[in-house]
């Protein structure tokens, strides 16, 4: 028997414990006395679908940005509580990426543009990109500052970059979705929407982008 799904139920049992207790920092610590990120990708993988859940959801408090594949792949999962829980977990996995002190500054940046401080946004992911342009999530969150800006054009270009680098980005699709819209390129708008649901089939608001898009081009 391979030893993943022997140990599956073990996973099983301590996600319903998480479950009743709402207590993360206890199922962490559960889960990591008996598994590695690597036997969890197994299981996410391989496992049943409440072993999936289970697993998805540990990768998502326990792993880093070398689980992102397995993560984005749970993004299909046939079962809608596993790509619930992969989407929720995968865009933390994107910022477990690089040095201490380079999650420190991707951090520093998402905070920014939360805060609308979308120049000094771009300046520190301009610094971040020349030093490590390997992280995806700085060219994201650099579009997104100049998507706020009004800076269209170079929000389509970090966006694209990003999913260069991370091809489960989806949000970055979506992104160049809603910029393709507002410079008035409704095919190209389609096609990133497209794209960003073959990603990740939950974003209803993008479902109903692409079908209010494929009327509108259609009755042309």
């Amino acid at each position: 028997m391979d030893i993943d799904s022997s140990r599956a139920p073990i996973l099983v049992k301590f996600y319903h414990e998480y479950l009743d207790e709402q207590d993360s920092a206890a199922f962490i610590q559960r889960v990591a006395r008996r598994y590695t990120c690597a036997s969890l990708e197994r299981v996410a993988a391989m496992g049943d679908r409440i072993a999936r859940r289970g697993a998805v959801l540990a990768l998502g408090f326990m792993g880093d940005y070398s689980s992102n594949a397995v993560m984005g792949r749970a993004l299909i999962d046939r079962d809608r509580g596993v790509r619930t829980i992969a989407e929720n977990g995968i865009r933390d996995l994107w910022c477990r990426v690089g040095s201490r002190e380079q999650r420190l500054t991707l951090r520093t940046i998402m905070r920014l543009n939360q805060t609308k401080e979308y120049q000094r946004a771009i300046d520190q992911a301009n610094e971040l990109i020349h030093e490590s342009p390997w992280i995806a999530e700085a060219w994201c969150q650099r579009g997104t500052a100049h998507y706020h800006l009004g800076q269209y054009d170079a929000a389509i270009r970090d966006s694209h970059q990003a999913l260069e680098i991370n091809p489960y980005h989806f949000t970055a699709a979506a992104g160049m979705g809603q910029c393709y819209l507002l410079l008035d390129n409704p095919v190209s708008a389609l096609e990133s929407f497209r794209r960003a649901l073959r990603l990740n089939p939950s974003m209803e608001e993008v479902r109903a982008q692409v079908i209010q898009l494929q009327r509108s081009i259609k009755g042309e």
